[in-house]
Parts: C-alpha cells; structure tokens; sequence
C-alpha cells in the first residue's frame, strides 16, 4: 500500500484508531484519565524504590522516569495493539474489503494519541519541577515518529501471525515486560556491562528512549553513530515485516 492509498483511507484509519480509543476506555468510570494516570501510578512506584531505597544521582530522575516510561508505553501499547488488530476486526475483514494494513497502522496510531496525552502530562511536570528545556527538544517528534514507524514494522507481521499461532500473543507480552527493564527507564545505559551495552545498542527501542531523554532534559543531541544505527535498524524492520506481510497476507487471512 502507497503513501498515497493511505491518505485516501485516512478516514477509515482516523476511525479505527478513534473506536479503538473508546473500546479500550468503555465502561470505565474515569475514561480517558487513565492515559494519564496510568504513568503517574508507574512514576509515583519507581520514583519511590528509587529516591528511598536505591541510590541514584540521575539529574532530574522524576522527568528522566516519566520521559522513559511514556516512550516506551508508546512502544508497548503500540505493538500490543496492533498484534491483536487483526483477531479484533475479524468479522470486517472477512465482508468488506480494505487494504489489510489499516488495523496495525490503526492500532499504532492509537497508541501515538494516547503518548500525545501522556506528553502533555509530562509538560505539567516540567512546570511543577520548574525545569526549562532547551531547543535541542525541538528533535523529540522526530525521535516519536521513528519510533511509530518501528511499531508499524513489528505491528504488521504480529497482527498476520498472531492469527495462526495464538501463543505469539502471549510471548510478546513476555518479551514486552523484559524489555521494560532493559531499556534505560530509570537507570543510565552507562551502568550495563559494555558487553551488554553493544548488544543493546542494536535495539532501536534502547537507543530510542536514550535519545529522547538526552534531547529533552540534557540539552544533547544524538551521536550520529547512534542516529545512523537506529535508523537502520528501524528501516530493516519495517522492510522486513512489511515484505512478510504482503507475502503471507491472503493465505493467512482466510483463516479468519
């Protein structure tokens, strides 16, 4: 599917990603303030093991925390999302016709309006810790919009997959949750072994949050080495999951 297919759907896709929204939120009493309390419940935890129990010397660790947990929610909700796209539009893919795509795009681009909230969050802290960025956060959006087109190439195979083989539900949310912990969310990469840390710099997840944190609080902007890697990385796989998708599209969408 073009650039240009997906603006003429862009209505159809707008839909999707705004029904996601309400289902996601139906019957709820407090509705859409849990895209914002969700990462004050995770800060007010973390911020508390790690001021009174563990040490830290992290400059501005309650922004450094909410910064990272937003970035990679964006990450993980997205993902999520659109691995259980297909499975919850079944009954429409199966009568009416639409690039299949559209549902793990849907799905990302749920989890980018949820990220939007929780930066606006995140700007009220900014205030209350009377924290000034620099122009260096004027590259955040560039950083949020390679990291959407990151979720859109793992998105895209997980919602075709996860169609045939259930479990794939269940191991994501498992690599998900290790993930969280190996992304520098309330630690500095620096404190991973080296051997670690070149491991990890080959995951565009890890170098994401990373570049984000020292944009918006550090006034630094990434290594070009770091940009090029990431960049990279995130190309091949959206090449790849996409080419997996338009290969296995048809024959695993019938199984619906």
């Amino acid at each position: 599917m073009t650039i240009r297919e997906l603006w003429r759907k862009r209505t159809l896709i707008s839909n999707f990603a705004i029904t996601d929204l309400r289902i996601r939120y139906r019957n709820s009493i407090i509705g859409f303030f849990w895209t914002f309390l969700e990462p004050l419940l995770m800060l007010t935890v973390l911020y508390f093991v790690f001021t009174n129990i563990f040490e830290t010397n992290i400059e501005n660790f309650p922004l450094y925390i909410l910064l990272g947990i937003i970035m990679y929610n964006m990450f993980s909700k997205g993902t999520i999302f659109g691995l259980n796209s297909m499975i919850a539009r079944s009954t429409v893919l199966t009568h009416i016709y639409f690039p299949r795509e559209i549902p793990a795009i849907s799905g990302s681009i749920t989890s980018f309006i949820m990220t939007v909230f929780e930066l606006i969050i995140f700007g009220i802290f900014m205030m209350i810790f009377q924290f000034i960025p620099t122009e260096t956060i004027l590259v955040l959006p560039l950083i949020i919009a390679l990291e959407f087109i990151l979720i859109v190439g793992l998105s895209l195979p997980l919602s075709l997959f996860s169609i045939r083989y259930r479990d794939i539900q269940f191991i994501w949310t498992i690599l998900i949750q290790i993930g969280f912990f190996l992304t520098p969310i309330f630690y500095k990469s620096d404190i991973l072994p080296e051997f670690l840390q070149e491991i990890l710099s080959y995951s565009p997840i890890f170098q994401i949050v990373n570049m984000a944190h020292d944009v918006t609080l550090y006034n630094t902007l990434p290594e070009i080495e770091s940009v090029l890697k990431t960049v990279i990385v995130t190309g091949i796989i959206f090449g790849i999951g996409y080419g997996i998708f338009k290969k296995y599209q048809a024959k695993i969408i019938e199984e619906l």
